[in-house]
């Protein structure tokens, strides 16, 4: 397996592309409903909560649409915590599904601060039945605070549900949605959990399946109370990706066997190698400094590489990373240490950089 240092789609393990070969089964046939039993009970422990996780066939961005469509009454308002280009995304989805939302903002490359998010609720008080937060922004390799940040939310504005999205953060970074107060925190399959594309992952509170009660136009697809009444027979309104869930079966049991404080240590270890190497080598990093992404670095280019020139010589040795995001693209490269990557990869990697740079 050739190791690909983008953030997403990244390397599936050989045994767990393989369980998608699998004959299929009737998605409501008893056989099917006790893989997918065994799915949602185990996964329960990615998120750090006794509450449900909802399995659908799709990206988490589909996730960040049920939050808003759900979560969100008649006359209240969202607040988005906007520091990247997911949390600008997210902003996007909830005024295009027609609500209002104001912004807590910080430039890309800077965390959301409790004390920003503290002035915002403190200035329209009760408004807000929704928060907004992205746990670890891809665009810029930072990890924001939500304990901190989610602590402020409950203490000042205890009717507002706190929902985040933890698409590149979760099963390669620590996130307790249990003992941090969180109501809804969702994660696509192709970041750092190492499965296929287009399977997401949410878990959701009984708070936040109340406050769906009230809301009356969910739609349909993302409904959670839909969700909800499916998941209790073991399975989900429309038809959900059988393969993936094989997949993702044989995944929860290879994540559970490292242990999540291993699996955490092992990224930890990956993003702190990568730091070391770019600042010895000249390069700024994106992120600030005490905030800075556990599964992938966002590089300042300071060196003015040619990604392009750069990738083209990586692929030569069966390695690829990512191009800046958006804005950031040409001005920064991304090095993602997610997933199924190793140490040693990432020493290899890091050699062929040296290599490219003239510094081996």
């Amino acid at each position: 397996m050739s190791p690909m240092f983008v953030p997403g789609p990244v390397d599936v393990a050989p045994e767990v592309a393989q369980a998608q070969t699998k004959p299929m089964l009737p998605h409501r046939s008893p056989e099917f409903e006790a893989i997918f039993h065994a799915c949602e009970q185990r996964a329960r422990a990615l998120f750090f909560t006794q509450y449900r996780v909802f399995i659908t066939a799709s990206s988490g961005t589909g996730f960040q649409e049920a939050a808003v469509r759900n979560l969100v009454r008649p006359g209240q308002r969202v607040l988005a915590a906007v520091n990247g280009a997911f949390g600008k995304r997210w902003r996007e989805v909830a005024q295009t599904n027609g609500l209002p939302v104001d912004t807590v903002e910080a430039p890309w490359g800077q965390p959301i601060t409790p004390e920003a998010v503290a002035q915002a609720l403190e200035a329209q008080p009760g408004v807000y039945d929704l928060f907004l937060m992205v746990h670890n922004e891809t665009s810029t390799g930072l990890e924001n605070p939500v304990q901190a940040v989610a602590q402020v939310v409950r203490e000042l504005s205890p009717d507002t549900l706190i929902a985040v999205d933890s698409v590149s953060g979760l099963g390669g970074a620590r996130i307790e949605m249990d003992a941090w107060g969180l109501d809804m925190v969702f994660t696509s399959g192709q970041k750092a959990l190492a499965l296929p594309p287009g399977i997401a992952l949410a878990a959701v509170s009984d708070r936040a399946l109340e406050r769906a009660k009230a809301v009356p136009h969910r739609g349909w697809y993302f409904d959670l109370l839909r969700l909800e009444k499916h998941r209790l027979k073991d399975s989900t309104p429309a038809t959900p990706p059988v393969s993936l869930i094989y997949a993702l079966d044989v995944q929860l049991d290879r994540i559970l066997a490292e242990g999540l404080e291993a699996r955490f240590a092992r990224h930890a270890t990956m993003a702190r190698m990568v730091h070391e190497w770019a600042l010895r080598r000249g390069f700024d990093l994106f992120a600030q400094e005490g905030y800075r992404s556990k599964t992938v670095t966002t590089l300042v280019n300071t060196h003015g590489w040619d990604i392009g020139q750069l990738n083209a010589f990586l692929l030569e040795r069966g390695m690829r990373l990512a191009n800046g995001y958006g804005p950031l693209k040409g001005k920064t490269f991304r090095i993602a240490h997610m997933g199924e990557l190793q140490p040693a990869d990432v020493e290899a990697l890091l050699r062929a950089l040296d290599e490219f740079g003239g510094w081996g």
